[in-house]
């Protein structure tokens, strides 16, 4: 199966890439990640100066990660002296991330655009003022005569807007989203946060993102003729080929390796394949953009229909209805009268019992 695709001009072998971030901080680091497999190369974000990270820096639980980590912690004469040198040998299409404000853009496109396929330029400190941002765009644009990304951060208010406003001035593409904060964790095993910035304040990121960051993605392709390469909440095969059925062109994961391991890239490659057989696609392009048609609302009420070959009688559904719809005696009884049609039941049956509402 042909797992390629191609943004801008750049070939990638398939579609997974690293996001911006800690596992990409070094020459070795992506080297040792593009072991994995992964279709191309994303740094860490470069900035002016090296970031003083406070400590600790980032902490996980099994649905999201909570990091104070900031851009690169080296300054730029590192990366051009050493680690941007270190990984031109590598057979993939390679993405300089830099961030953040016009002045800096100004200073680091001319000194890293030999090093690089395309610039992925962060908005994460730059305001809500979409007008700083459009500046920003046409210097990168101006400076590096390369493809440039725009990653747009969740505080934008309108993100549509946002796309369109970087296509008007000549961007290649979107990197939708950046973490989305501030949040405040407060670590269960000590009852008080633990992250060493500034008012304990982190910003969230991994699966519990992937929803939002989905409806981001395809608000955008279905609004704007753009590429977008989507990030957040990408754990498993299926979740990339949810983010390439509402337009994702390519897809970037890095909090799911901080999780589960950064084995994760390997795992999400040789899964893929299957992913998207299963689904009914030939290969990546098939699936880009399937499912990124409007749909109108719909508000017919369809009814639970109970398996009772698969049913435990474990009361979960009378449980959790929000309409006292269902009542589990030694059988289980739907109220049609009373059930709204909300799903909520087949969503929660941990035997999968349930079906009918959802389809």
């Amino acid at each position: 199966m042909d797992l390629s695709t191609e943004i801008a001009g750049m070939h990638f072998a398939n579609p997974l890439l690293p996001a911006a971030g800690p596992l990409t901080g070094d020459d070795k680091k992506m080297k040792y990640i593009a072991s994995l497999g992964v279709g191309g190369m994303v740094t860490k974000t470069i900035s002016t100066e090296g970031a003083k990270v406070p400590r600790p820096c980032i902490v996980a639980t099994k649905d999201y990660v909570v990091n104070a980590e900031l851009w690169s912690e080296y300054g730029p004469d590192r990366w051009i002296n050493e680690f941007l040198p270190g990984i031109q040998s590598l057979k993939m299409p390679k993405i300089v991330s830099i961030g953040y404000s016009k002045s800096q853009i100004e200073y680091l496109v001319p000194r890293l655009k030999d090093f690089g396929d395309a610039f992925e330029i962060s908005t994460h400190y730059t305001g809500k003022d979409i007008v700083p941002i459009i500046e920003i765009a046409k210097t990168a644009i101006k400076l590096s005569k390369k493809p440039v990304f725009m990653k747009v951060s969740p505080h934008m208010p309108d993100p549509v807007e946002f796309a369109q406003s970087m296509k008007d001035v000549g961007v290649a593409g979107i990197v939708a989203v950046n973490s989305f904060g501030p949040v405040y964790y407060v670590d269960p095993k000590f009852g008080h946060p633990t992250l060493g910035s500034e008012n304990r304040y982190g910003w969230i990121s991994g699966p519990i993102i992937k929803p939002i960051a989905l409806s981001i993605v395809l608000r955008i392709k279905q609004s704007v003729d753009i590429p977008v390469i989507g990030v957040g909440g990408v754990r498993t095969s299926d979740d990339l080929v949810d983010f390439l059925e509402v337009g994702a062109s390519a897809v970037g994961m890095l909090s799911s390796a901080l999780i589960y391991g950064k084995e994760q890239y390997r795992r999400i490659v040789s899964g893929l394949e299957v992913a998207l057989k299963k689904r009914g696609y030939a290969s990546v392009k098939d699936a880009i953009a399937s499912k990124i048609e409007k749909k109108p609302a719909e508000f017919n009420v369809r009814n639970p229909q109970i398996d009772t070959a698969k049913c435990t009688l474990c009361k979960m559904c009378e449980y959790v209805c929000p309409y006292f719809a269902i009542t589990v005696t030694d059988h289980v009884e739907v109220d049609t009268n009373a059930c709204f049609g909300c799903g909520l039941c087949q969503t929660r049956c941990p035997v999968d019992a349930i079906s009918g509402v959802l389809k």
